[in-house]
Parts: structure tokens; C-alpha cells; sequence
């Protein structure tokens, strides 16, 4: 067999559809977007108008297609599918709200406890010793660190920047100074042992983690019983979570882990505009 760069002659370029189940306000919320930014930079032309290049960044996002796949399919380059994704990616982001920001809205709204959680997000081994930060030894898998918190309902309200996988969740959450924000908006807070002795007031305690045992002290039936209803009352962060990675493309991220959190704080905005539509 020779390689040959000739085209058979009973074969033609092939173009598939795929369905992008997402809402139409959707579309047009990062379409409207992108014109306002086009405006504001006096940018006049593009070879494609802004609904059409929001479509081909969504389906990215969404279905994690291949950059190559959507220039060609568009009759656009590759790089220019990625400079759109960037573009996009980076108006979204700084639309996702602050955490004391989010926190005192919820409060405004009636609320009364919010869920925090950490998660990873997978990502590509690198070579390296640069690399061993990125191991996480609790999911045994190397990537990078996030920090979420959600509503009573599951809905997330805020996600930190991306952080080592192998930082654990009391240092992320002293970090971005959740105690501090949670008694600024008056707000409390289920979380799992993970969080434990970041509040060590007894008196009035701010985040709730649960009972945990040792081998010198077993828990007793109260406690076993706090600890299901806790447990419990922590659920929906899983579903804030699950919406969250409904976008296939952190399910295992090969993009530079420096834009992880743009692109995490993207798709915050973007969940929420799904779910509460």
C-alpha cells in the first residue's frame, strides 16, 4: 500500500449533524454577549456572524468536539475555532459572581444554609516533577483541584479558581476565606468531613461537618443518626456537581490547566443559565 494524497473518485468531504440540546435563550444570551463585545472593540467583520460562532463554541463546550472537526466542518481554520472559544470562554468567565457576592444574594433571597464541596477534574499525566502536585491521592487520578458551593437546591452559585489536585478542601476553602464570607452574609453550611476544623467555634458555629470516629471513641446512635441527616441535607451538591459536568469538555480537561478556571467559571454561568431558565 502507498500513501497518495489524491482523492479517490467515488469519495466526497462527509458533514455530520449532531443535536445540541441546549435553549434557545442560551444562544442567544452569548450571541447578544459577543455582539456587545464586537462593538466595544470595533471589531466589524467576521467571517462569521455571532449566532453561527456561538453555535460552533457551544457544541464545543458541550460535546467536547474536536477544534479541527468544527473548523472543517464551518469551512473555517482551526485556529480560528480556538480564538473563538478563548474569546467567549473569557466574556463568560467574567460574568460568573464573586463569592461574597453570590453568598449575600442568596441571603437576600431567603436563604438560610449553603452546601460547600471540592471536586476534581481529571486531567492529561504530564512527564516531570512539575506534574506530582497534580496527583490527588483520595481519587488516586491526576488533576486539578476546584471548590464549589451551592444553594439548598443544588444550584451552584460560585467555583474557585483551579488549584493542585493534591490540595485538600480545608485549605482551599481557608484560602478563598469561606468562614469569613458565610458570617459576612449571616449564612450557614453543610459539608463533609473534609471541612472539619475549619470552625472551631463552639459556640456559634458556622459550617456544620458531622461526626466522625476514632479507635479509641465510636460514634453513638445520636450521632450516627446527625450524621444521616446531614448527609442528607448534603445531597443536592452532588446534583450542582452533576449539571456542572453535563459539559463534556471538563470531564477530562486538554486545555492549559492556567485556563481551567476561566473555563470552569464559563461553564458556571452557563449551567445556571440552563437550569434556571
Amino acid at each position: 500500500m502507498t500513501r497518495s494524497k489524491e482523492r479517490a473518485e467515488d469519495t466526497c468531504p462527509l458533514d455530520y449533524q449532531c443535536r445540541l440540546p441546549l435553549s434557545t435563550s442560551t444562544v442567544k444570551y452569548l450571541a447578544d454577549l459577543l455582539r456587545r463585545h464586537l462593538k466595544a472593540i470595533r471589531s466589524r467583520w467576521r467571517i462569521l456572524p455571532p449566532g453561527r460562532i456561538t453555535v460552533i463554541v457551544l457544541a464545543v463546550l458541550r460535546h467536547d468536539q474536536r477544534l479541527a472537526d468544527m473548523a472543517g466542518g464551518n469551512n473555517v481554520s482551526e485556529s480560528t475555532v480556538r480564538r473563538w472559544r478563548d474569546e467567549l470562554i473569557a466574556l463568560l468567565a467574567a460574568q460568573a459572581p464573586r463569592p461574597d457576592r453570590a453568598l449575600k444574594k442568596v441571603a437576600k433571597q431567603g436563604g438560610e444554609v449553603v452546601l460547600i464541596d471540592g471536586t476534581l477534574i481529571p486531567t492529561r499525566r504530564l512527564t516531570g516533577k512539575a506534574d506530582r502536585q497534580n496527583y490527588s491521592g483520595k481519587y488516586r487520578h491526576h488533576g486539578l483541584h476546584f471548590l464549589a458551593v451551592t444553594d439548598e437546591k443544588g444550584r451552584l452559585i460560585w467555583i474557585s479558581a483551579a488549584r493542585p489536585g493534591r490540595t485538600h478542601d480545608i485549605t482551599a476553602a481557608r484560602h478563598d476565606h469561606i468562614l469569613a464570607h458565610l458570617r459576612a452574609a449571616r449564612l450557614g453550611a453543610l459539608a463533609d468531613l473534609g471541612f472539619r476544623g475549619l470552625d472551631n467555634d463552639v459556640r456559634d458555629p458556622v459550617i456544620v461537618t458531622g461526626f466522625t470516629a476514632t479507635r479509641a471513641h465510636k460514634l453513638t446512635p445520636g450521632q450516627k443518626t446527625a450524621n444521616r441527616v446531614l448527609a442528607t441535607g448534603r445531597a443536592p451538591v452532588e446534583h450542582g456537581f452533576a449539571h456542572l459536568k453535563n459539559w463534556r469538555t471538563p470531564t477530562k480537561l486538554r486545555t492549559d490547566p492556567a485556563r481551567a478556571t476561566h473555563l470552569l467559571r464559563a461553564l458556571l454561568v452557563l449551567t445556571n443559565l440552563e437550569v434556571n431558565r
